[in-house]
């Protein structure tokens, strides 16, 4: 069967994961969470791709994306993925594949969802019963965008800027988004959309993307035939 074709929108985040093989960890040390975010800042930066917010977790990852040119999620992706196995594999002195076949992927309606998905992403650690707080967890985006913590993997997506000029009030207004919770059908519609690579976002926003590359948006619903460019990409601008 072949492969489900990805979204693929130039300036339109995407929410990711990628998974340890048969669920087994990806991380055992400090040392192997520095690594992985030092590979993810450098092909991110060699494949133009904008980081939002992540979180690496024992035996998976969440990142969001946005890729600034045709196929460069995936090329950055692929690039992270075999340089941080080479490095694992060497480190714990084991062979064969770690993660658990090619990533997943959702196109996500910043407008609407972007913060939603930020603080789902962040929030991992505190769902899984690991810490508390997202600010005791080390190894996600939350001290950078809710403490003003510098980090060369993360860029500010124009959304995020506009909840204040002002970077003190700004990082305060993204502390406070935190003290909302995340209600469990939105929790659904986040790891439906993501499982079976949709589109997270409202009706309208499904709409456009569904006119734009003649693709399912939306689970269940029955799509039209696949047209693209040469290239094979499709540009939209929100």
């Amino acid at each position: 069967m072949a492969r489900k074709k990805r979204f693929n929108l130039i300036g339109i985040p995407q929410h990711v994961i990628q998974r340890g093989n048969n669920r087994e960890p990806c991380f055992y040390q400090r040392d192997d969470y520095s690594r992985y975010l030092n590979i993810l800042e450098k092909t991110a930066v060699k494949f133009d791709c904008k980081i939002h917010a992540y979180v690496l977790m024992t035996n998976h990852v969440h990142l969001l994306v946005t890729p600034m040119d045709e196929h460069s999620v995936s090329e950055m992706m692929q690039s992270l993925g075999s340089q941080y196995v080479r490095f694992f594999n060497k480190k714990h002195n084991r062979t064969g594949s770690l993660w658990e076949g090619r990533f997943k992927s959702s196109l996500v309606d910043s407008d609407a969802y972007l913060f939603t998905c930020m603080r789902y992403i962040e929030l991992n650690p505190v769902r899984a019963n690991m810490v508390k707080h997202p600010a005791e967890y080390p190894w996600s985006s939350y001290a950078v965008n809710a403490q003003g913590i510098k980090n060369a993997v993360k860029e500010k997506h124009p959304v995020y800027l506009s909840l204040n000029s002002n970077e003190k009030l700004r990082l305060k207004s993204y502390r406070d988004l935190f003290k909302q919770h995340i209600d469990e059908d939105v929790i659904d519609d986040i790891r439906s959309s993501l499982n079976h690579e949709l589109v997270l976002g409202r009706s309208y926003f499904k709409d456009r993307i569904d006119e734009i590359t003649l693709r399912q948006t939306r689970k269940g619903k029955v799509g039209r035939p696949k047209v693209e460019d040469e290239r094979g990409v499709y540009i939209v601008n929100y």
